[in-house]
This record gives C-alpha cells, sequence and structure tokens, in this order.
C-alpha cells in the first residue's frame, strides 16, 4: 500500500464494526447499557462523552479485555463478541491506548519492526536467503510508513526520547504495520500541541481513503471535530445522541450532557 497516495474507496454503506445492545455490569453498576453504534467502512467515528459515561468500557468490550453480559459486536459481518483480544488483533483490528507503550529502548524502526505479525525468522528460513528477502521487505515497508506520517527522520531514534504527538504518530505506525483493517484509539491527541494535533488527524483522515476505518474516544472537541464522519454521544453508559459533526453539539440532549457533569 502507497500510504496517503491511494484513490478514496467509494461509499457502499458497508459497515466496518457494528455493535447490537451492548452490556456490560460491573457488580450492581451498569456500565454499558444497550449500547448500538456502527462503523462505517473507511471513516472515522468518533465516542465522547464525559469522564464515567462509558466510553472506554465500550472499547474494552469491542476488542475483548473485557467481556459483554449481552449483546453484539460484529466485525465485517463476523461475530467477535467475547473473543480475546489475539484472535480479533488477528482480524484486523487493532488498538492503540491513551498512554502509548512503546519499546522504549528500541529504535522507532525497531518498534516498527517488532510490530509485523509473525516477525523473525523460522528455523528453517535461517538456512536460505527468504530471511533476508522478508527483512528487506519489511525494512522497505516501515520506512513507506514513516515517511507518511513524516518521522522518517527519526528512524534510529530511541523511542524515549520521542515526544508526546511523535509517540502517537509512532503508535499509527505499528497498528500500519499490523495491516490494520480498523483502528480504535483512545484520545489520541491528548496532551499534544495543537499543531501537531492537526497533522495528525489529517494523517488519519488520509487513511480512510485506502479503506481503514477508526473509531475514536476524544475530548478535545475543538480540534477533532473537523475531522469526523460520526459522533455518537454517551452518557450513563448509553447513547443519548448521534449526528454529523456540526449537528451534535446543537443537540439539546449534548449540552444537557456536558453542562450536567459540569454541575
Amino acid at each position: 500500500m502507497e500510504y496517503g497516495n491511494s484513490q478514496p474507496t467509494p461509499s457502499s454503506g458497508a459497515s466496518a464494526l457494528v455493535t447490537q445492545r451492548l452490556t456490560k455490569n460491573f457488580g450492581g453498576l451498569r456500565a454499558l447499557d444497550g449500547v448500538s453504534i456502527d462503523v462505517a467502512k473507511g471513516s472515522i467515528t468518533l465516542v465522547i462523552g464525559p469522564n464515567g459515561s462509558g466510553k472506554t468500557t465500550l472499547i474494552n468490550v469491542v476488542t475483548g479485555f473485557l467481556s459483554a453480559d449481552d449483546g453484539k459486536v460484529v466485525f465485517e459481518g463476523r461475530d467477535i463478541t467475547n473473543k480475546p483480544p489475539h484472535e480479533i488483533f488477528q482480524m484486523g483490528v487493532v488498538r492503540t491506548f491513551q498512554n502509548p507503550h512503546p519499546l522504549k529502548k528500541l529504535a522507532v524502526l525497531e518498534n516498527l519492526l517488532i510490530a509485523e505479525p509473525g516477525y523473525g525468522e523460522s528455523v528453517l528460513q535461517s538456512f536460505t536467503r527468504r530471511w533476508i528477502d522478508k527483512e528487506e521487505r519489511l525494512v522497505k515497508k516501515a520506512f513507506d510508513i514513516l515517511n507518511f506520517l513524516g518521522i522518517e527522520h527519526l528512524w534510529d531514534e530511541q523511542a524515549m526520547n520521542l515526544s508526546g504527538g511523535q509517540l502517537r504518530l509512532l503508535e499509527i505506525g505499528r497498528a500500519l504495520m499490523c495491516d490494520a483493517k480498523l483502528i480504535i484509539m483512545d484520545e489520541p491527541i491528548a496532551g499534544v500541541a495543537p499543531a501537531l494535533s492537526h497533522s495528525i488527524l489529517k494523517k488519519l483522515k488520509e487513511l480512510t481513503k485506502s479503506g481503514i476505518s477508526f473509531l475514536i474516544v476524544e475530548h478535545r472537541l475543538d480540534i477533532i471535530l473537523d475531522y469526523v464522519d460520526w459522533v455518537y454521544v454517551m452518557a450513563n453508559g448509553r447513547i443519548v445522541a448521534e449526528g454529523k459533526s456540526d449537528e451534535i453539539l446543537k443537540n439539546p440532549k449534548v449540552i444537557e450532557v456536558y453542562l450536567g457533569a459540569q454541575g
């Protein structure tokens, strides 16, 4: 794939991810109460809401880190409800966390290379040139991604020396090395300077042209709303509103949710 150079994917109305009335309880607390969302292929879908509204729990259930008590998670037409995280990952669903988790003492390039599924040669391949060919292919793929993200000059820099925004870009790069179809991101621009935040979001928008889908949780609405295709608003474990960016903040239910959280 030539990152950033692909032609826009025609809109087919197909769904990358659908949740159907997801429910999750923690003792007497209902963290998710019948949550249904639809992430279109090649789109950026945003989930917003005050703290404690259930956003991170939703991500955890979708990616298999928590089990749903009821409801379904469907990815590209396949039921992935309560499958273990590694199986969901192998299907093409990749998650990034609020706090990036690179291998800090490894270089940026090395962090990308080890993200490739099945990285490393087999015993049989070690006796042939196949492992060299594979390594060359992976290095080229990694540099293509670094060039697309604009951090190719940092290829030999230890991850521990990167800024917060650069670490976010590295996380995206690692997801691309895995050939992700759906990338789920928890606050990808938290603590990142506005200029770099816009740069990151522009890169995500470019990736949707290649058919990659995004499900994002983020609080910085002043920056992110210009880049998303659809917004869901959560409160008390439920979806209370949904719509286009230019509509959602005018919605009386959304205003009530945020004013109530500040009260």
